[in-house]
């Protein structure tokens, strides 16, 4: 996504400030010939969302019947309409139903969950609810498969449950649980005139035993989105299950690791595939691959009853750059326009990347430039001030400018890290300016000669890189946001 002269987010999304740091820039640059690029009244902005919500359709079944009988609200709680005004309370304006379930489940979700859905939207109707599918991965863990909003959604997910979830397969079909089976469903979506979207969910809560790497794989990630760039687009970087230390009474328990993570740790409560400088979503970067990161609660049953669950945007949020209806939700979360925040901790964030003849591209966005080409870095952070859902008033302490260099596509598959990944600089306050609530950061890269990508995360921490979280860990102490990349391609 390339623009002339158009500032993301408009006089609306920034109060008119980016237009401050536009000029500063501008004249910060050798041959800039217009100092004040044009601004643009948008209606989008950053909307918070949910991709991994459970509801008591996500079920379990009573074996000792024949046929067996599902045992609503066992695995997952809530109902759909209860899961939803949550999402509104919390600030949500979007988020997508996930359940999943065994053999029959289609049938019921078809039959049961659909219309409880359509009640949902309804009673609901200011957050943009999506029919959506928790899919048991053929030769893989759990992904996220987000339907668009058409006549026949309920139909479509019917069909595609039935034939792709592993679980729903008779013993009669052993290739159910193989990679081929996994990149068949993809092309099957991919076929579909309004494609879905594929995130891939908790992608390393499978590594046991000291093993980088469970049920996902990076060559398996780069199987799916080689098979079907526009459906299969990306992983959770902030998974759910972040309360899991969190008791009833709002103490903390010794034991719980975020997440579940049970055998590789989180790192501030993202997965080690998102969370390691220059480990393996750099180096799916360094290949120019649009793979993005997204985060949720993967909600089934709330901390205060006994579960280790947060309600949807309670404490993760998932924030597209859209305007608020369906199709242009999913294109965000398609093309990358996305940027994740735990606790509360910012609630917008852009990143702008401009060229000396001032094109600009933002988070998701692709920036052209001629070698030799000084480029310009724009971030600007909305560091909220009031409390969040803890009642805490979290600050950001630190923001880091991250880049990776764009090599291409690698030859061994298997590669999970990118040793140009490095940190352009680590800003504290003193670095930065404030205008209100945003901290705004402006940083000038001289004579770039080669394709990089860019990206942003910031912490109320200390700790440079985020550490393995430990056992029984304050989750809304360890607070952090990540951007998507700029990719800065030369011509």
């Amino acid at each position: 996504m390339q623009e002339k002269r158009r500032w993301p987010g408009g006089v609306r999304g920034l109060n008119a400030g980016v237009a401050v740091i536009a000029v500063a820039a501008c004249l910060a640059i050798s041959g800039c010939s217009d100092p004040a690029p044009a601004i643009e009244q948008s209606d989008m902005r950053w909307l918070a969302g949910d991709n991994h919500v459970h509801s008591r359709y996500s079920v379990l079944w009573d074996r000792e019947s024949d046929p067996p009988e599902p045992l609503i609200g066992a695995h997952g709680v809530y109902p759909i309409a209860l899961n939803a005004l949550m999402a509104k309370h919390y600030g949500l304006t979007w988020m997508v139903t996930t359940d999943h379930g065994g053999r029959m489940h289609a049938k019921l979700y078809l039959d049961e969950a659909y219309p409880n859905l359509q009640v949902a939207r309804e009673v609901v109707p200011e957050v943009i609810h999506y029919y959506g599918l928790e899919l048991n991965v053929p030769a893989g863990d759990h992904a996220s498969v987000i339907f668009p909003h058409t006549h026949d959604e309920a139909q479509r997910l019917y069909e595609f449950e039935s034939r792709f979830d592993r679980r729903s397969a008779g013993p009669s079909d052993p290739g159910s649980d193989t990679e081929a089976r996994m990149l068949e469903a993809l092309q099957m979506l991919d076929s579909l005139p309004v494609k879905p979207v594929v995130l891939a969910n908790h992608p390393s809560r499978t590594a046991m035993g000291g093993a980088p790497y469970g049920r996902y794989t990076p060559d398996e990630f780069r199987n799916w989105n080689d098979t079907a760039p526009e459906v299969a687009v990306g992983m959770v970087g902030s998974p759910g299950h972040q309360a899991i230390s969190i008791l009833r009474d709002g103490s903390l328990r010794e034991g719980g690791t975020r997440g579940q993570y049970s055998g590789i740790r989180t790192r501030g409560g993202f997965d080690p595939m998102t969370s390691i400088l220059g480990g393996l979503w750099d180096s799916m970067l360094g290949e120019g691959r649009r793979w993005w990161i997204t985060a949720n609660s993967d909600s089934h049953r709330h901390w205060s009853d006994g579960g280790v669950d947060f309600w949807p945007g309670e404490y993760s949020k998932a924030y597209v750059y859209s305007r608020e209806n369906s199709a242009d939700i999913l294109e965000a979360l398609r093309s990358g326009r996305i940027f994740v925040s735990t606790g509360g901790l910012v609630t917008e964030l852009y990143v702008n990347a401009a060229t000396t003849d001032g094109n600009v591209a933002d988070i998701g966005g692709t920036l052209r430039f001629d070698p030799g080409d000084s480029i310009v870095v724009m971030i600007r952070v909305r560091d909220p001030q009031g409390k969040n859902y803890h009642g805490d008033n979290p600050s950001v302490r630190r923001v880091d400018l991250i880049a990776g260099d764009i090599t291409g596509p690698v030859s061994d598959r298997s590669r999970d890290t990118n040793p140009t990944t490095r940190i352009i600089r680590r800003y504290e306050e003193g670095d930065w300016t404030r205008d209100g609530e945003f901290i705004a950061i402006t940083e000038r890269l001289d004579d770039v000669r080669d394709s990089l990508y860019l990206r942003v995360r910031g912490t109320n921490t200390t700790e440079l890189e985020p550490a393995e979280d430990t056992r029984g860990e304050d989750p809304w102490t360890d607070l952090w946001f990540y951007s998507n990349p700029i990719f800065v391609e030369a011509n």
